[in-house]
């Protein structure tokens, strides 16, 4: 796990509101827990030859300028359209494999329930279903592609 995806990770359980979080590979443990607006990050590494955890206060996250205006994409014709939002950060896939069909298209009917999209994050692939039934009017990301959570992915026309 690199520097980068740590941060992410930090970015994700600060937004989601879950008090600690801890993820445990072979060659290092890290815990994140939060408690009243104080962020503590343990990273321990096993190649380390230090003894002692490695321990970081992370500051709280500052605001990207780049993803604020990329979030706000939608224009006042758009405004009757419902927006559906990556759920996590990860990257975003389009079809459960490569050579598969993708799972909606634009002007594909769907309902709520329904498997729109792949979000592979740690190594994990999480269906994400639709929260509304609809018509697909525009998708916003490129298969393949990071995604930030709350991250806008389809436009659905509910009409």
């Amino acid at each position: 796990m690199n520097i980068t995806q740590i941060q992410d990770l930090i970015k994700f359980v600060a937004k989601s509101g879950v008090s600690e979080v801890e993820i445990e590979q072979k060659d290092f443990k890290i815990t994140i827990k939060t408690a009243a607006s104080k962020k503590e990050v343990q990273v321990i590494a096993a190649a380390a030859p230090a003894p002692a955890p490695v321990v970081a206060a992370a500051p709280p996250p500052a605001p990207a300028a780049a993803p604020v205006p990329a979030a706000a994409p939608a224009p006042a014709a758009d405004s009757k359209y419902i927006t559906i939002k990556a759920p996590m950060i990860g990257t975003f896939y389009r079809a459960a494999g490569p050579g598969k069909p993708v799972f909606v298209n634009v002007g594909d009917e769907v309902k709520k329930g329904q498997t729109i999209c792949i979000i592979e994050a740690m190594k994990l692939f999480n269906e994400i279903e639709s929260e509304v039934s609809g018509k697909i009017v525009k998708v916003l990301v490129d298969d393949a592609k990071p995604v930030e959570y709350d991250q806008p992915l389809f436009l659905v026309d509910p009409s």
